[in-house]
């Protein structure tokens, strides 16, 4: 289990309350390094040109101060999870202070390039433990950092810990942690309750598919609502992906991943909203009674599906849970997924493709990204690309037989689904395929923080 209580202490985490004769860290503005030169004397300032310090962005020296050591770290002077986030895994291990005020941002970023996946194999070293200032709001700085953990957790877990079943087992243990309510609908269950298009994606897997579905919060507080897709493994079904692109698929239930990670935070930060988070989950898998293209599935909402292509299965997963989304009417809805490669074509990996049929969810949740460090791009929900889902014997195409604008595409595919309830769909890529200050390689959360800052500016 991967999931941990939410506690004030900083149990499980790279902080310290104190430490024994810890390192302080200085930051340097690069900006103000000749003054900052200007005040040291010449051994000093021999020893920082030894070690070309010239307090460039990310920078890291030692410099003798008074018989003991300090570490200067070049700072660009902007407030992000860079500025303390490459820190751990490059300073050596041991116990360290800060000498210079920063914000909860710039901790957060401390604690996520802590991060290591260590489950089957040892991790070659520690982190190296920073004191916690007294003026940080370490419930805050250590409930992000564990949603995130989490998320990342999750992701990075191969599919033969990480089935359907598990996605479940984690979603109760939060359940439990912070006494929330949850209902689990499996296998032919699914077609009793409807969800035609959750069952087709995994019937023809081992480990059955199944809708999860949270509550928690007080019953007459604003409602939102968050779904992600549950794919765990996604074979691209009868249209099978090449094993280089299958190589990764195990992180296919990334957004699913990230909604249970933000429900976290919710529930552990207590935001006074009636939550609910929605669970699509499944493998894709192949066997002689997988769904085959030109099935045609009968969805939650009563639309008919035509299949184009079974490797263009999350959206299916999302239709279902999206559709109960709206039944009981939030103010928003927000769905996390995995979905296209175009979406990576578009704005890489390094960015989540947000789509909304609101301007002003869609401008403050953007605000919350650049404030949280945790940028979103918004995308065109061009309704002129309908065209593209039409069926000559159903109502819509899962996939647009088309090369062109595919994320928008499923984005639209999508809002069949949700009718006019303020709606926010994150196309990411749940993954760092690159090592970044406070994003080390492997699983990532991606407008997680983002929304969570636009929910605690909006309810808290």
């Amino acid at each position: 289990m991967y999931i941990t209580s939410p506690e004030s202490t900083l149990t499980g985490t790279s902080f310290i309350d104190d430490g024994e004769n810890p390192t302080p860290i200085e930051l340097v503005k690069t900006s103000d390094f000749d003054a900052h030169q200007a005040s040291l004397d010449d051994y000093q300032k021999a020893s920082l040109k030894r070690q070309s310090f010239t307090a460039s962005k990310g920078q890291v020296a030692w410099l003798k101060c008074d018989e003991k050591f300090k570490v200067l770290v070049g700072w660009d002077g902007n407030d992000d999870l860079a500025t303390l986030g490459g820190l751990p895994m490059t300073l050596v291990e041991g116990d360290y202070s800060l000498e210079t005020p920063v914000s909860d941002l710039q901790l957060i970023g401390w604690g996520m390039g802590s991060y290591q996946f260590n489950r089957y194999k040892k991790a070659s070293r520690s982190p190296a433990r920073l004191i916690m200032p007294t003026a940080a709001n370490t419930t805050r700085v250590t409930n992000s950092v564990r949603a995130v953990s989490l998320c990342r957790d999750l992701i990075n877990t191969p599919a033969q810990d990480m089935a359907p079943s598990h996605l479940e087992a984690e979603s109760r243990e939060m359940a439990a942690c912070f006494g929330a309510s949850i209902n689990v609908t499996v296998g032919d269950g699914l077609l009793e309750s409807g969800c035609g298009a959750i069952h087709a994606v995994g019937r023809a897997a081992e480990d059955a598919p199944r809708l999860i579905d949270l509550t928690w919060g007080d019953e007459n507080a604003p409602k939102v609502t968050i779904v992600g897709k549950g794919v765990t493994f996604d074979s691209g079904g009868l249209d099978i992906k090449p094993g280089s692109a299958m190589r990764m698929m195990k992180k296919d239930m990334g957004g699913a991943a990230n909604a249970i990670g933000l429900a976290y935070l919710i529930m552990a930060e207590n935001l006074p909203v009636r939550l609910r988070l929605l669970v699509p989950a499944a493998e894709n898998a192949i066997a002689g009674n997988s769904f085959r293209p030109g099935d045609i599935l009968h969805t939650h909402k009563g639309l008919t599906v035509e299949i184009d292509n079974t490797d263009a299965e999350g959206r299916l997963l999302l239709c279902d849970a999206l559709s109960i989304a709206t039944e009981d009417k939030p103010e928003a809805i927000f769905d996390f997924a995995t979905l296209t490669g175009s979406a990576r074509s578009a704005v890489g990996a390094e960015l989540s493709a947000m789509f909304c049929n609101n301007d002003a969810l869609a401008d403050a949740v953007s605000q919350s990204g650049r404030e949280a460090d945790d940028a979103v791009w918004r995308m065109p929900l061009h309704g002129d690309y309908n065209h593209m889902l039409n069926s000559k014997v159903a109502d819509l195409v899962n996939c647009a037989p088309s090369p062109y604008a595919g994320a928008i595409t499923a984005a639209l595919f999508l809002e069949r689904f949700v009718d006019d309830t303020p709606w926010m769909h994150f196309d990411i890529n749940a993954f760092n395929v690159r090592n970044r200050p406070g994003h080390p390689e492997g699983g990532e959360a991606m407008a997680l923080r983002a929304v969570f800052d636009y929910l605690n500016r909006r309810y808290a």
